[in-house]
C-alpha cells in the first residue's frame, strides 16, 4: 500500500468511526424513547410483513449489537435482541427497515436483485483482492497485469458498495412511509425514526465514497506506470 493510499484510508477509517459513534449514540438515545403504541420490534416486523402480503418470511432473534439484517436466501428477518424485544423508537425504525428489504425482495426490486447476484463475486474478490493489489504494486514494472487484475477485483467490491446505496435508502423510505401511514410512530416519534435511519445510511455512504477514492488511486498508480 502506497503512502497516499494509506493516508486516504486512515482519513476514511476515522470518518467511518465518527459516523459509527454517532449512529450508536442515536440508537442508544432512541432506545430510551418508549413507543406510545407499545409494540415490540418483532410485532412491528410481523405486522409490516403481513400488511405487504408477505407470509413466507420469519422474524427471528439474532445475537450482537446492530446485527439486524434480512436474508433473501433463508427468507428471514433477523433482529438483534434489543430490537427484537424493544418497544421503543429505535426498535421500530430498524425492524421496519429490515422488513423494507423483505418487501423489496417480494416485489422484485431491481437494485436488490442486482446486489444479490454480485454477492458470490464480492465474497470471492474480498478474500484475495488486497493481496493481489499489494503484489501488483511491488511487481508493477515486471507484471503490470497483476495490478490490473487487482483493480478489476476491487472495482467489483466498489460496484457492490454503490448498488447498496439505493437498496438501503429505499428500504428506509419504505419503512418510514409505512410507520407514518399506520401511525405506529406518532408525529413526535417519526422524526426520531427518520434520524436513526439517516445515520445508519450514512455508514454505507462513507464506505462507498472510500471505495471509489481508493479505486481511483489504484488506477492512477497503474496509469503512472504506463506513462513511465
Amino acid at each position: 500500500m502506497t503512502p497516499s493510499i494509506m493516508f486516504v484510508s486512515l482519513i476514511f477509517v476515522g470518518l467511518s468511526m465518527l459516523v459509527s459513534l454517532a449512529l450508536k449514540s442515536r440508537i442508544k438515545k432512541y432506545s430510551q424513547t418508549p413507543m406510545q403504541s407499545g409494540m415490540s420490534g418483532k410485532e412491528i416486523a410481523e405486522r409490516m410483513l403481513r400488511e405487504n402480503g408477505i407470509y413466507d418470511v420469519q422474524v427471528v432473534p439474532a445475537q450482537g449489537f446492530l446485527s439486524d439484517h434480512y436474508n433473501p436466501l433463508t427468507k428471514t428477518v433477523s433482529l438483534s435482541t434489543d430490537i427484537f424485544e424493544g418497544r421503543n423508537v429505535a426498535a421500530a425504525a430498524i425492524a421496519a427497515h429490515e422488513c423494507g428489504h423483505a418487501v423489496q425482495h417480494a416485489t422484485g426490486y431491481p437494485w436488490l436483485n442486482m446486489r444479490s447476484k454480485l454477492v458470490p463475486a464480492v465474497q470471492f474478490s474480498s478474500t484475495i483482492v488486497q493481496w493481489i493489489l499489494l503484489a501488483g504494486i511491488f511487481t508493477i514494472n515486471r507484471f503490470p497485469g497483476l495490478l490490473l487484475g487487482g483493480i478489476i477485483l476491487f472495482a467489483v467490491t466498489t460496484l457492490f458498495s454503490l448498488i447498496t446505496l439505493p437498496v438501503e435508502f429505499d428500504a428506509s423510505n419504505r419503512a418510514l412511509a409505512w410507520l407514518e401511514r399506520t401511525k405506529i410512530t406518532t408525529i413526535e416519534e417519526q422524526p426520531m425514526a427518520k434520524d436513526a435511519l439517516k445515520w445508519a445510511a450514512l455508514t454505507y455512504v462513507v464506505a462507498a465514497v472510500a471505495s471509489i477514492v481508493t479505486l481511483f488511486q489504484y488506477i492512477l498508480i497503474y496509469q503512472g506506470r504506463n506513462r513511465n
